[in-house]
């Protein structure tokens, strides 16, 4: 269709959108490869989200304790309930090892044990021996592991001369007749320039979608952009029900508090004074994986147990902790209760409250990180093209609840074995086909659409309307009524897009415009949430039915997929969890019941 914009075109062997944990580790490994890469990302690499992770990146290298990557596996595999794909898994158990002592090679500058090996500390769900024991398995940098890892991997990212569009706003995919992804149209937020990006390779690295709840611990810039824009080209995303809601986000702001406060020796308690995780989890108390306390802290809570006058909260204490581990091990996470509650950790207990953390829900892929378009015949093929990895993806190593520690590791050996692969699949300067005519020519149509929306409805209204319907009918109990009632919610809100009305049309940063094409990419993950929650009737990890208490493995171990047309209806489908892990030496981890 004719348009009045004009595009700059560019042309690379691979395109990554995002820079984070994971799209970092993708370009400088594609560029260490001789691959000539484009990083396109919305934000300056070390303020993507990835520095905002604190506690740590797991990996079994034993420097603390005794450990072993199968143990590693085993508790992966328990912490998401089963669903889980065993052969990523073990894949990413496996080569965690590796793929943290080559991030020290790097420069990530680690704590310290007095022996001079990476400090490593215990985290949820994180065990030795198969659930007999805990594991100090997660590896440090004080509080700021991610923080530490994002400016070693920029930095390798440099050295290996990857090229950055910074403040580039990725809009949709290029696909072309048969299906396959050829590229991304990005929008310059400096100048309000359109680009072309065409790759023989686009890896999505764009991150989660926090920003669909009310309470989140995610930057404003987490709105999933990567996710929308496979909708909108007709693929599916994965699992998307299973949302995980962080226990200790700091009461009143959702600044995330790290789980290895926990780690560290912090202890919760209610309005009683009492040390309630035994009663949810008598082996592993405080330090049982993230979905478990999410809710015993909910139910205490609902119970008339909470802490403060409104007894909605909860307490986590550290003051019983020698000052010198938390001004070593923890000093961000005193500043952070310090600045916005102001609470001196040493002293008092920090106000805390569970609060929406991560998606183990994305866009399919296999542990190469290769998109899957699932097949009646054939679950597991793939899109030509197209990979994605990090959050934004569903590899499915987190299955129904992710474990803490396990998301930095997540983005850095599957950011490494994107590049892997795009090195076998792409020879330098392999030269593209001619551009389609109509390249890009869907991404300018949604683009106009929004830029000439004259309604009533502001950006702001209805975005505020949406994250309360997700906080109040989605979060961490469900039931059929208050699912369906967030539908019927949902849909108004969907038809509501048609009466937005922009006011700063223009192409660059905080305009109105920018805010609502984020807002659109909101809302088509919002409705494929809320419709995977009520579709499925059971209890499994994260996904919390109240009306289906019990984990139903006979109808619902299998992965959900779901389409979401402009429309904002939802088609869902679903794909066979792999319970046959990697290599013929590793036993399958068996089916029992999920209990800490």
């Amino acid at each position: 269709m004719p348009h009045a914009y004009e595009f700059i075109d560019h042309t690379y062997d691979v395109v990554v959108v995002g820079a984070g944990g994971a799209g970092l580790r993708a370009t400088f490994g594609m560029a260490e490869k001789g691959l000539k890469v484009a990083c396109v990302t919305k934000v300056f690499p070390t303020r993507s989200h990835t520095v905002a992770a604190q506690g740590g990146i797991a990996a079994a290298l034993g420097n603390v304790g005794e450990d072993d990557w199968r143990w590693h596996m085993y508790d992966t595999v328990k912490g998401s309930d089963w669903l889980g794909d065993q052969d990523a898994i073990e894949y990413m158990c496996r080569e965690a090892i590796p793929a943290v002592i080559e991030l020290e090679h790097y420069g990530v500058p680690f704590s310290r044990t007095p022996k001079g090996k990476i400090y490593q500390r215990a985290f949820g769900g994180m065990t030795t021996k198969f659930g007999e024991g805990t594991a100090q398995r997660t590896c440090a940098a004080a509080d700021r592991t991610g923080h530490a890892i994002l400016h070693a991997l920029y930095q390798q990212a440099l050295k290996h001369h990857a090229e950055f569009f910074v403040e580039y706003f990725a809009i949709d995919l290029m696909m072309d007749d048969k299906g396959n992804c050829i590229g991304v149209v990005a929008l310059n937020l400096d100048d309000g320039t359109l680009h072309r990006f065409r790759g023989h390779q686009t890896v999505i690295a764009t991150g989660g979608y926090g920003r669909v709840f009310a309470s989140c611990t995610s930057a404003h810039i987490c709105t999933g952009d990567g996710n929308a824009m496979v909708l909108r080209a007709g693929l599916p995303l994965q699992d998307m029900e299973f949302v995980q809601f962080h226990p200790t986000g700091l009461y009143g702001t959702g600044c995330l508090i790290t789980e290895g406060a926990r780690g560290e020796g912090g202890y919760l308690t209610n309005g009683k004074n009492e040390r309630f995780m035994e009663r949810y989890a008598p082996h592993a108390k405080d330090l049982a994986s993230r979905d478990v306390v999410a809710r015993a802290m909910t139910m205490e809570i609902r119970e008339g147990r909470g802490c403060g006058n409104l007894k909605d909260h909860i307490y986590l204490h550290l003051e019983h902790l020698d000052p010198k581990i938390i001004e070593a091990q923890l000093p961000g996470i005193a500043e952070a209760a310090r600045v916005f509650a102001n609470v001196d950790v040493t002293r008092a207990p920090i106000p805390i409250v569970p609060t929406a953390h991560y998606s183990m829900g994305g866009i399919p892929a296999n542990l190469h990180g290769e998109v899957i378009r699932p097949t009646p015949s054939d679950p597991d093929a793939t899109v030509t093209g197209l990979m994605a990895i990090g959050e934004a993806a569903c590899i499915s190593v987190h299955g129904a609840n992710r474990l803490g520690s396990n998301s930095l590791l997540d983005t850095i050996v599957f950011g490494r074995a994107a590049a892997r692969r795009a090195a076998e699949l792409v020879q330098p300067g392999t030269k593209h086909q001619d551009m389609p005519k109509d390249a890009g020519d869907f991404a300018l149509a949604r683009l106009d659409t929004f830029r000439n929306a004259k309604g009533s409805v502001s950006t702001s209204a209805l975005r505020l309307d949406m994250q309360k319907t997700m906080q109040n009918y989605c979060a961490v109990f469900r039931t059929a009524e208050s699912l369906s009632e967030g539908q019927k919610k949902m849909r108004a809100l969907w038809a509501k897009r048609a009466d937005l009305g922009i006011t700063d049309r223009s192409l660059i940063w905080n305009s109105d415009l920018i805010e609502t094409l984020e807002l659109d990419n909101l809302l088509y993950q919002a409705r494929a949430t809320i419709d995977s929650a009520a579709a499925r009737t059971e209890s499994r990890g994260a996904h919390a039915r109240e009306d289906f208490p019990k984990r139903d493995d006979e109808n619902w171990l299998k992965h959900s997929t779901v389409r979401v047309d402009e429309k904002g209806d939802t088609q869902f489908s679903s794909r066979p969890v792999h319970l046959k892990p990697l290599t013929n030496d590793i036993e399958p981890i068996a089916l029992k019941a999920r209990i800490y």
